[in-house]
């Protein structure tokens, strides 16, 4: 029976011939990630009695949420974290410095390939679904579980196929594609849905754009997604895994395949601009030229979604040379260790920070609004991370934009939501 591609791991990695959307199959895990969160499963792994984890060579522990430890509490988290980490021989853990944000150091570190079931303590974990893996976020307890047995039931999802066409234009990018998507489905439009994106707009992505399309598709529920697995995704996973990975039927959705839906996008004609989700919904998506001209008192590049070395790449070259605007901060984090090092190397950082930006360390701190840019009541920000919900980077009452990091770099230097096209040609509309 053709299967979707998250049909064909489900009933790999549960020893099932074939399976179909809604039935219910124990499947075992090939990596389990987790970050601070690894403490609440440690707490409950230490409930369930098991003396040692299944199998330490697949736990991945990275610590990213709040580095470095912002208070007592954390670093009496992050203490806690090590001495678990030692005591049960769990190899792969990057503590702080080390590592980055977990969904960028999972994959850069060679830990995930086509054709693995991957759970992380974070809903985010959808972003590995770029290498062909059924990866999904989970709970504490689940983990716990996982940690013990090394299995996990799943309700096989039905899946959604969503074929883009055409290409891209001149200052669109993954970013503003998936933004599009969202906005168009819903924030439930995909709710426990597989989604498999393909058609010639995503397959002339690179691998780090493509990470962005599976990392918010969480976003409109989505329990997993996929972008192909093409030469690019293995020569990438080849280099970071250190094997030599070559293209498998296992990696792709059989032929006739039975979709729930499919939706077709011409984004050379639906995507004529940027677009931006406002507050306090991701779904709550506009093109830019509704917005032009809002302040905006703080912008941020980074996150897992959008702090990779061709994000900084774009807005390096959009800041190079101009100032980020006086009533406007310009936070930038990277990704990971090794993207704020070639960042450096190829002068992103110097052109950002004589801009006017500051440079944190990598993690999430503003995304998830704990430390390193908490906005004030009132204030508004422009960023590129996930999520804009109440609260989210601070005070209730501040409010955040979603957007491209071509988008945020621009505003950066308007001070105000700003088409990158206006700002290089300096015909800035916003006053001071």
């Amino acid at each position: 029976m053709p299967m979707t591609l998250a049909e064909k791991i489900l009933a790999r990695a549960s020893g099932r011939v074939s399976v179909e959307p809604e039935e219910i199959v124990v499947a075992n895990v090939d990596v389990a990630l987790s970050h601070e969160n690894a403490d609440l499963v440690r707490k409950s792994f230490a409930e369930i009695g098991a003396a040692h984890v299944w199998d330490p060579s697949k736990i991945v522990i990275i610590l990213d949420h709040r580095v470095p430890a912002e208070s007592e509490r954390t670093a009496e988290t992050h203490k806690a974290i090590r001495e678990f980490v030692a005591a049960q021989d769990i190899r792969n853990f990057y503590d702080v410095g080390r590592g980055g944000i977990c969904h960028q150091v999972l994959a850069e570190r060679g830990h995930v390939l086509p054709g693995m079931v991957v759970v992380g303590t974070d809903s985010h974990t959808t972003t590995h679904g770029a290498f062909g893996a059924f990866a999904t976020g989970i709970g504490a307890t689940e983990m716990a579980g996982v940690w013990t047995t090394g299995k996990l039931w799943f309700k096989v999802p039905a899946t959604l196929r969503v074929e883009v066409e055409g290409s891209l234009g001149p200052w669109i990018s993954a970013k503003d594609l998936i933004l599009y998507v969202i906005g168009k489905l819903g924030s439930d439009g995909a709710d426990y849905r597989a989604v498999e994106f393909d058609g010639p707009a995503i397959r002339n992505m690179s691998v780090a754009s493509r990470m962005v399309l599976a990392n918010l598709s969480m976003e409109m529920g989505a329990k997993v997604a996929f972008t192909p697995v093409d030469a690019a995704v293995l020569r990438y996973l080849s280099v970071r895994s250190g094997r030599d990975i070559v293209d498998s039927a296992d990696y792709h959705a059989d032929e006739g395949a039975k979709y729930e839906a499919v939706i077709r996008i011409d984004a050379s004609v639906e995507l004529n601009e940027p677009r931006i989700a406002c507050p306090h919904s991701v779904d709550n998506v506009r093109p830019i030229s509704e917005l032009a001209g809002l302040p905006v008192n703080q912008a941020v590049l980074g996150s897992c979604t959008n702090g990779r070395l061709e994000d900084f790449e774009i807005a390096a070259r959009i800041l190079v040379g101009r100032t980020v605007h006086p009533r406007t901060r310009l936070i930038v984090i990277p990704a990971s260790q090794e993207i704020y090092l070639e960042a450096m190397e190829l002068g992103y950082i110097k052109a950002m920070v004589q801009a006017g930006a500051m440079v944190n360390p990598p993690g999430c701190g503003p995304c998830v609004g704990v430390h390193q840019g908490i906005l004030a009541a009132g204030e508004i920000c422009i960023s590129t991370t996930n999520r804009n919900f109440i609260g989210r980077m601070g005070s209730k009452d501040s409010k955040v934009y979603l957007a491209s990091p071509a988008v945020v770099a621009a505003s950066a230097i308007a001070g105000c939501i700003a088409h990158p096209q206006v700002v290089v040609e300096e015909a800035l509309a916003c006053s001071a």
